[in-house]
């Protein structure tokens, strides 16, 4: 395998593409996964207190009908590694518009509870597959000196969608007279908003025939041709094409399919390098980031917040979020993944410390004090900036970026779904939780934020400037 001691003869490293419009185009679209990722998991946000009323569950039950769907992540994310290396990235991308396009639909329209369920797994599943084949396409195809910013991309697309998801439940609340289970065409509010979904979905399934396979899948397939045609789309005419395509093959001469077995080894069960990538998936998750999109507007109606100022307030939190989106990508190729990872778990710690302080107070008529309640609506902001500048992008650039092109696709598989997988932990047990003492929940999260910096500090090795076949 290459390595930085072997440097690479064919320029990739300071490939400039002419066509810089036409390489970011290709990862805008693969990243419309990472868009319809972001509106799925956030739209619920909008129906979580009319399903409770509608089918009259409690806290726990409704926990679960919330986080089903990570399950079904899990699952996509643990599967599609192995189906983009048997059918090519490009067919996972139209498959998983498919399931989220059924998932809406269902969504829209359930019978019952369990029929509910049922289409938000199927929805999960899709977002599992989107979270992995997103990172891992555009970092097959994005030229070396560009690859930060493009992976990115799929991050930004995340932030977006759940801006976008929480804009459409309001005016939708707001055209239903704040009713979250008021009359509009027919159905209830929360059902258009889930249904909504549809036309993202057809739209990533219209893109997804609009760009290339990745060249590292062709030149697998024996399609050595087309990726040199592909290659000089995206890395440019002043690459050596030949010598690149030798890079690749070089690369990938001594590996098989990437497989589940393939991650084995090491102290404790897994390789060590598996094991940082679910670390960094799990603290991504532990810092409690996904409560504020799929719990803030119920958790600022639990301290006095009326229905629609919540929403409000879970719209201007998407907007910080993709600010702090736009600053990550600006400065993950100046300054590094690891600094940015560091900087974020800094801000976190004193935004959710903040908020843990702040709703230890006692509810004084239904709301938090005047001055508490401040506190907390801006540390909650706080805490969605540093995460956004930092970890929300910073693990999937790294995720795409720091396993060895043997494991690759497995690897970023296994990590993923370790990432769903604490996803689910953290979303099932909230309502729980915040019954039992919103305050230290929220010192739990502040502790997983803080362990986040020696983790970072010991284990993670940073990626900036390197090519994937130097790694490993």
């Amino acid at each position: 395998m290459t390595s930085s001691a072997q440097p690479l003869k064919s320029g990739a490293r300071e490939a400039h593409p002419e066509h810089l419009g036409h390489v970011i185009f290709i990862a805008a679209a693969a990243a419309m996964g990472g868009f319809l990722f972001g509106y799925d998991s956030a739209v619920i946000n909008g129906a979580v207190e009319a399903i409770r009323h509608r089918y009259d569950i409690g806290s726990a039950a409704l926990a679960q009908v919330i986080a089903i769907a990570l399950i079904g992540c899990a699952v996509g994310a643990a599967t599609a590694g192995r189906i983009a290396d048997r059918i090519g990235r490009i067919r996972c991308m139209q498959i998983s518009a498919v399931l989220f396009t059924v998932s809406a639909v269902g969504s829209a329209l359930p019978f019952a509870l369990y029929d509910l369920a049922f289409w938000r797994v199927v929805g999960g599943f899709a977002i599992g597959m989107a979270s992995v084949i997103g990172p891992a396409y555009i970092a097959e195809v994005a030229p070396a000196a560009y690859r930060g910013r493009l992976g990115s991309f799929q991050q930004a697309a995340i932030v977006i969608g759940i801006a976008i998801s929480q804009l459409v439940n309001w005016g939708i609340l707001n055209a239903a007279d704040g009713d979250q289970r008021g009359e509009i065409m027919g159905l209830e509010a929360w059902q258009v908003m889930l249904g909504v979904m549809v036309i993202p979905a057809v739209l990533y399934g219209l893109l997804s025939f609009a760009i290339p396979e990745s060249p590292r899948f062709l030149i697998s397939a024996g399609k050595d041709e087309r990726a040199r045609e592909v290659l000089r789309e995206v890395e440019g005419d002043n690459v050596d094409l030949d010598a690149r395509v030798a890079e690749i093959e070089h690369a990938m001469k001594s590996e098989h399919k990437s497989v589940f077995k393939d991650l084995l080894g090491g102290t404790f069960f897994f390789k060590p390098i598996v094991w940082i990538g679910i670390g960094l998936s799990v603290f991504q998750q532990f810092v409690g980031i996904n409560v504020a999109f799929y719990y803030s507007s119920t958790l600022w109606q639990s301290v006095g917040v009326d229905p629609s100022e919540s929403f409000f307030y879970s719209f201007t939190t998407s907007i910080i979020n993709i600010v702090g989106t736009v600053i990550a990508m600006i400065f993950v190729d100046r300054i590094g993944r690891k600094p940015l990872a560091l900087i974020g778990s800094v801000g976190m710690v004193i935004g959710l410390g903040l908020e843990a302080w702040a709703f230890s107070f006692d509810l004084v008529d239904g709301k938090l004090p005047a001055t508490q309640g401040w506190v907390a609506l801006i540390a909650a902001h706080v805490f969605v900036l540093f995460f956004a500048l930092s970890w929300g992008v910073v693990v999937w650039v790294f995720l795409g970026e720091m396993f060895p092109n043997k494991i690759r696709a497995a690897a970023l598989g296994v990590a993923a779904s370790a990432q769903w997988i604490a996803n689910w932990a953290i979303t099932a047990s909230f309502p729980s939780l915040a019954d039992w003492n919103l305050s230290l929940t929220y010192v739990i999260y502040t502790v997983f934020a803080a362990l986040s910096i020696p983790f970072v500090l010991k284990f993670v090795t940073e990626t900036k400037g390197k090519t994937l076949e130097e790694m490993g």
